[in-house]
């Protein structure tokens, strides 16, 4: 999202740069540098602060769509584990399931089944640093490709089939504008990356029947 981390440039800086006559451009909110999908710029100061308001608030309907190794079996399951972040020894951030946490809140949905994976919507509740990404690793169900709480070994194997980074895509939004009022539903589908490794899923391990 911002230039550091190995990153010198970030999205917002790309903006500001392509962009140059806008006076205010801000992220109202963050995604994870490999998560792909919808992103929220404020063009102004109220609006970002109106924002931050909704989504501290839980006024904002955020939904994800990730893939999962395993049989994922409960149509609608919601996790309720309090998240700790912390830093590991060499700097770099960190979360883990903690009686020492802060609430933290998922609503799982299952939308498909192969005979290696699941593909969930994740609608979050609260926003917490890496929140789906925890809360799925720690009952079992790491995401695909993912290289801070994943399962290495299977992501290896996933590069080699098509899959070269976490599965992890924000879908879609809906609030009211900060500023109007109106009511905002905006959707992203799947990135032609992400689309084409379901579609590998679909030829090679055989779709199973959800109910």
């Amino acid at each position: 999202m911002h230039g550091g981390s190995g990153v010198s440039y970030g999205v917002i800086e790309q903006l500001r740069s392509q962009r140059p006559e806008a006076r205010m451009l801000e992220l109202a909110h963050r995604l994870d540098r490999e998560t792909s999908g919808l992103l929220i710029i404020a063009k102004k100061r109220s609006a970002l602060t109106a924002l931050h308001d909704m989504m501290r608030e839980g006024r904002m309907e955020k939904r994800y769509l990730t893939l999962v190794p395993g049989r994922w079996n409960n149509p609608l399951q919601h996790i309720k584990l309090p998240l700790f972040k912390y830093l590991t020894p060499d700097g770099e951030r960190r979360v883990r399931v903690s009686a020492d946490g802060k609430p933290s809140h998922s609503v799982v949905r299952l939308l498909r089944r192969w005979r290696r994976f699941s593909l969930l919507e994740v609608e979050l509740k609260t926003g917490r640093t890496h929140q789906i990404r925890v809360h799925l690793a720690h009952l079992g169900f790491p995401l695909a490709g993912d290289d801070k709480y994943g399962d290495f070994a299977l992501n290896k194997q996933l590069e080699g089939e098509g899959l070269k980074r976490m599965f992890l895509h924000a879908a879609s939004l809906r609030f009211r504008h900060p500023l109007s009022g109106d009511e905002l539903t905006l959707g992203a589908p799947l990135p032609d990356d992400l689309q084409s490794f379901i579609d590998h899923l679909d030829a090679d391990d055989g779709p199973e029947n959800n109910g």
